[in-house]
C-alpha cells in the first residue's frame, strides 16, 4: 500500500508529522504490513531550506518529492501545484493521497488525485468559518466535497458535513493531529532558551501573530494595530514574530519606527520556540487558525481578531475570545484579561494526542478488509 501525504505551508508540517510517526509505529508492530508512506512538499510558502527547521524539529524525513512551486496568485499557485503533482501521481500510482488543513496545496492535490481516481483523505475536515471571502474557506468546502475519508477534529465539523449532505460513512471523528504534535513537542519546548534570549519573564508577556491580508495590507488598519500594541506594551512586554507579509507592509508604510520598545519584533520562529512562548504567555492575540486550538489545549487566554472562526469549540468550551476585527474591542478585551478576568476552558473531546493513531488505523482497516 502506497500513501502520499502533502505539505505546503508551515501548519501542514505539524499535522503530517504525527501521522508519519503513526505509520512508522504500525510498521514496527506488524512487519507483515506493506506500507509505504511518502511525503510531497509543494513549496507553497517556503523553499525547502527555509522549512527544513520544521522538518528537523518535528522528526519528519526529507520530503520524497519537492515541487518548489513558490508564491504567486491563487490561480497560479493552484495550477502550478496541480501540474507538478499530477506527474508524481502518474509515476507513483499511490493508493491514497492525504491532504491536511486548508491551504492551496490542499485543494490542488486533492483535486488532482480525484481526477485520476485516486482516493483522498482530508485531515481537519468539516471546519467552517462561513466567510467565503477567505480563500481557506473555499479550499475547505471543495476539498471536503471530493474526499473519500473526512477526519474531523471537533463536533462542529460533524454538524457541518451532515448539513452539506456528505455521507456519514465517509466521516470519522478522530480528534486533532495538531494537538498530537503539540503534546509530542512540549518536553522539547520546556527546554527552549527563547525566554532568556528575548529577556522575558514567564507568565508576564503577550504573544502576537497578525498576518491576514485585511489586517496588514492597509496602512490605516495596520497603524491601528500597532497603536493598540504600543498601548498594551505600557503594561506588558509583547513578542511579535513578524510574518513576511506583515513585515513587508510595515516597511512599505514606514511603521517600523513607530514601535514601542517593549514590543519585541522577531523573525518567524521555529515550532519548538513558539510553543514555549505560548505555553508560558499570559495572553495571545492572533488572527490565525491553529493557535486558537493550541491555546485552548494549554489553557491560555487567546483573543482572535476575526469576525468568525472555523474552530468554534475553542470559543464555546475553550479559552478563545472571538472579538471581531475592530482592534478597539481587542484592546478592551486584552485589558480585562490582564486585570484578571480570564475564561476557564476545558480541553475538547479526543484532543488527547492519539488522533493520528486513530486515522492510521481507519485507513489501514479500510484497505485491508
Amino acid at each position: 500500500m502506497k500513501i502520499i501525504s502533502v505539505v505546503g505551508a508551515r501548519p501542514n508540517f505539524m499535522k503530517v508529522a504525527p501521522v508519519h510517526k503513526a505509520f512508522n509505529q504500525l510498521k514496527i508492530k506488524n512487519d507483515k504490513l506493506k506500507i509505504e508512506h511518502l511525503i510531497c512538499h509543494t513549496g507553497q510558502h517556503f523553499d525547502f531550506n527555509m522549512s527544513k527547521v520544521f522538518f528537523d524539529e518535528l522528526g519528519l524525513p526529507e520530503p520524497d518529492f519537492y515541487l518548489g512551486v513558490g508564491s504567486g496568485s491563487h490561480a497560479q499557485q493552484t495550477a502550478g501545484i496541480m501540474i507538478e503533482f499530477e506527474k508524481i501521481l502518474l509515476n507513483e500510482k499511490p493508493d491514497l493521497v492525504i491532504v491536511v488543513g486548508d491551504v492551496n496545496s490542499t485543494i490542488a492535490c486533492s483535486l488532482t488525485a480525484c481526477k485520476l481516481h485516486i482516493k483522498v483523505a482530508h485531515i481537519e475536515a468539516g471546519l467552517r468559518s462561513f466567510d467565503r471571502s477567505m480563500p481557506e474557506e473555499v479550499n475547505r468546502i471543495l476539498t471536503d466535497s471530493i474526499s473519500d475519508y473526512l477526519f474531523v477534529t471537533e463536533k462542529s465539523g460533524l454538524e457541518n458535513l451532515k448539513h452539506e449532505g456528505i455521507f456519514d460513512q465517509k466521516v470519522y471523528f478522530v480528534g486533532n493531529v495538531m494537538i498530537d504534535s503539540l503534546i509530542n513537542l512540549i518536553p522539547k519546548a520546556d527546554k527552549s532558551g527563547i525566554h532568556s534570549s528575548l529577556g522575558l519573564t514567564k507568565g508576564n508577556y503577550i504573544v502576537v501573530t497578525i498576518h491576514r491580508p485585511h489586517n496588514v495590507d492597509f496602512k490605516e488598519k495596520l497603524s491601528e494595530i500597532i497603536g493598540m500594541l504600543n498601548r498594551l506594551a505600557e503594561k506588558r512586554k509583547i513578542v511579535f514574530p513578524v510574518h513576511p507579509r506583515t513585515k513587508k507592509s510595515m516597511d512599505n508604510f514606514g511603521l517600523m519606527k513607530n514601535i514601542h520598545d517593549n514590543v519585541i519584533l522577531t523573525d518567524p520562529l521555529g515550532y519548538i520556540d513558539f510553543i514555549s512562548l505560548i505555553k508560558n504567555s499570559e495572553l495571545i492575540i492572533t488572527d490565525s487558525g491553529g493557535i486558537q486550538e493550541e491555546s485552548t489545549f494549554l489553557g491560555k487566554q487567546c483573543i482572535t481578531c476575526r469576525p468568525t472562526t472555523e474552530r468554534p469549540i475553542t470559543v464555546e468550551t475553550g479559552t478563545n475570545h472571538l472579538v471581531g476585527d475592530d482592534f478597539r474591542t481587542t484592546e478592551i478585551t486584552a485589558n480585562e484579561i490582564l486585570s484578571g478576568h480570564k475564561k476557564q476552558g476545558v480541553i475538547p473531546p479526543l484532543w488527547d494526542g492519539k488522533a493520528s493513531e486513530r486515522i492510521v488505523e481507519i485507513i489501514i482497516n479500510s484497505f485491508t478488509h
